[in-house]
């Protein structure tokens, strides 16, 4: 960007505003005091300069391949100069660059969630180095380094907490009010303030990978993109042009008047089309910031208000992903909880899913881990090691029994609900039990799905690589129009192109596996609270909570939206030529038509900024 757009973008449009509104005021001043000639002479150098730094924007524009109404601008004042009309060129200044500043404050008021999560990124960081603390620049920090997080400060990277628990206030990247507890060994989000008392984190990922560095290029390239709504207003800028030139110059042809050609050209508005449509899409994405659904360009959401056919991955979308203990199944003898805390202590020691979760069920429980020692994972089968002296092997049926002298798994596997996990323990080579673990289902996907069929979503498919049986089950459950399993990614694709043919689709994943899925739908939603990277960056809208029911209000808010755009479209344009139309016939002079255009500019704009408000709830 040259300093001279620079400052156009910064103070110099302010500045013309001002310019203009000073010459018009002293233009009428010199007039109402008779003279008249001075008065032409300061509302000419008003239009003149205005028209001046307009022309260098355009050809600014032009010359990096961009085609705007401003033309339309620079002809009326042109026109209003030549033909000796330097009142009306001075109140085209004026509306020209008041408009400009109008289009700003919408722009701006409409960007404001945006604009605020881009101004919470953190600078600095508090660093445990050597024997004390050091302030020091976040992009230092690297993974495993310990940092404090004190009260009121956002936090700059991910991290592990190092605290017996901490109050952390989301609501940056979720919307949520009120502030959500983490308890040692949870992961924390950056972007993220602590609001209780200060902790300790071990960072996970230097600050360019982790959470909030990720959601901030997300919004500047939402930021930075154009709707296809908005790129076909820019196609139709050419012919507005041409219907402008042509309807004044017929005008001028037909009754030999030229002022009624400068009348058409002063009351031919460019803001339906190059105003109204970006404010609205801009909106409706702000919008859906605000509750912690990020859309990644204009294009996104338009693709987002059409969608009809929603596919949905099953765990960890409609399933909570993480699978919780539904039984414990000890052998005679066997205490459940003892059993239960050897296995999540040796469990410590492994990365596997089912170790995670049983884990995370041990220490709800409020059992005492210890740390195990010897361990030795195979993996897809299980692992062994010691607790406190003792022998544990923990793992699959199969792996358990293997590595026991006495007992069998099987023994306690009668009546396993459909879709559970058995997790088998040995302790000092004997079967101890099995503990089974379950992915549930949402408590509120009921509702969620209801939401989206009210917001005008009519099917919906489950497609997961889960057991077909259970995938089956799950959308019975939910009223699902389909539900497959046992797919693979590519199997996932297939469903979508299939689906694509009859509808447009939204894919909703939060996998590694579902990446190529989002890509192949016509708009794809990640579960990024804690999805996989590649699906979020696969995707084109991105959920910062772990939650689906947000979606369903920001397909909700995309329809309004885009209705919203269409309506400032069509009525301002509407608008626009019949004004033009009554300046052709001599019912509008140049002065009076100026006025009008400026009405229907901000009449305009405000219907955009509609886009805003919230939805009604019918």
């Amino acid at each position: 960007m040259s300093a001279l757009s620079r400052f156009f973008d910064n103070n110099g449009r302010s500045l013309l505003a001002i310019l203009a509104l000073l010459t018009l005021a002293g233009g009428a001043l010199a007039h109402w005091s008779d003279l008249s000639s001075l008065a032409g002479q300061i509302w000419f150098a008003g239009g003149a300069v205005v028209l001046g730094a307009l022309l260098v924007e355009i050809v600014h524009s032009l010359l990096q391949r961009q085609f705007g109404l401003d033309i339309v601008a620079a002809l009326s004042m042109s026109a209003a100069l030549a033909f000796d009309e330097p009142l009306a060129a001075n109140i085209v200044a004026l509306m020209y660059a008041g408009g400009q500043q109008l289009e700003n404050f919408a722009e701006g008021r409409a960007r404001r969630e945006m604009t605020a999560l881009l101004g919470r990124v953190a600078r600095t960081a508090m660093c445990y180095c050597g024997n004390g603390l050091e302030e020091v620049p976040i992009e230092r920090l690297a993974p495993g380094d310990r940092i404090l997080v004190r009260r009121g400060e956002v936090i700059p990277v991910d991290g592990v907490l190092v605290a017996p628990a901490a109050d952390i206030d989301m609501s940056a990247l979720t919307g949520e009010s009120m502030p959500v507890r983490f308890f040692e060994g949870d992961q924390v989000p950056s972007g993220c303030v602590g609001c209780g008392t200060a902790f300790d984190l071990i960072t996970v990922l230097p600050a360019a990978e982790s959470t909030y560095a990720g959601i901030v290029r997300l919004v500047k390239s939402a930021q930075e993109s154009k709707a296809p709504m908005v790129r076909l207003a820019d196609r139709y800028a050419l012919l507005f042009l041409i219907a402008t030139v042509v309807i004044a110059g017929a005008a001028w042809w037909l009754t030999g008047d030229r002022l009624r050609a400068l009348s058409v050209l002063v009351v031919a508005t460019p803001c339906p089309l190059i105003l109204a449509v970006p404010v609205a899409i801009i909106s409706g994405m702000s919008r859906a910031a605000s509750i912690g659904v990020l859309i990644k360009s204009g294009g996104a959401l338009e693709t987002l208000a059409r969608a009809k056919t929603a596919i949905l991955d099953k765990t960890g979308t409609m399933t909570t992903g993480r699978a919780g203990v539904v039984d414990v199944r000890t052998m005679s003898g066997v205490d459940a909880n003892e059993m239960f805390r050897f296995a999540a202590s040796l469990d410590q020691a492994s990365n596997h899913a089912s170790a995670e979760n049983l884990v995370a069920a041990a220490k709800k429980r409020g059992l005492a881990l210890s740390n195990p020692a010897n361990v030795t994972e195979t993996p897809g089968s299980g692992v062994e090691g010691t607790v406190e002296g003792h022998r544990v092997v923990v793992g699959g049926s199969n792996f358990v029994k293997e590595h026991c002298r006495s007992g069998d798994p099987y023994d306690l596997g009668d009546s396993v609900p459909p879709g559970s996990a058995v997790v088998a323990v040995g302790i000092d080579g004997v079967v101890a039990g099995i503990i089974l673990l379950s992915d549930q289902v949402r408590s509120d996907a009921s509702e969620t799905i209801a939401a989206f069929r009210e917001a005008g979503v009519s099917r919906f498919v489950l497609a997961s690589g889960d057991r077909a049986d259970v995938v089956r089950a799950v959308g019975t459950k939910l009223g699902i129009d389909s539900a497959h399993g046992d797919l693979a990614p590519a199997d996932k694709v297939e469903i979508v192109l299939r689906e694509r043919e009859h509808a447009p689709v939204m894919m909703i994943g939060d996998g590694v596996n579902d990446a190529p899925a989002l890509a192949a739908a016509d708009v794809g939603v990640a579960m990024g609270a804690r999805g996989a990277a590649a699906s979020s960056e696969a995707a084109d809208v991105v959920l910062l909570v772990d939650d689906l029911a947000p979606l369903a209000i920001a397909v909700s808010l995309a329809r309004r939206a885009r209705m919203i755009a269409l309506q400032s479209v069509a009525v301002g344009i509407g608008l626009s030529f019949t004004a033009m139309g009554f300046a052709a016939l001599g019912y509008l002079p140049p002065v009076e038509g100026a006025i009008l255009q400026e009405v229907i500019d901000v009449a305009v704009i405000l219907n955009a900024l509609r886009a805003l408000v919230p939805p009604r709830k019918t």
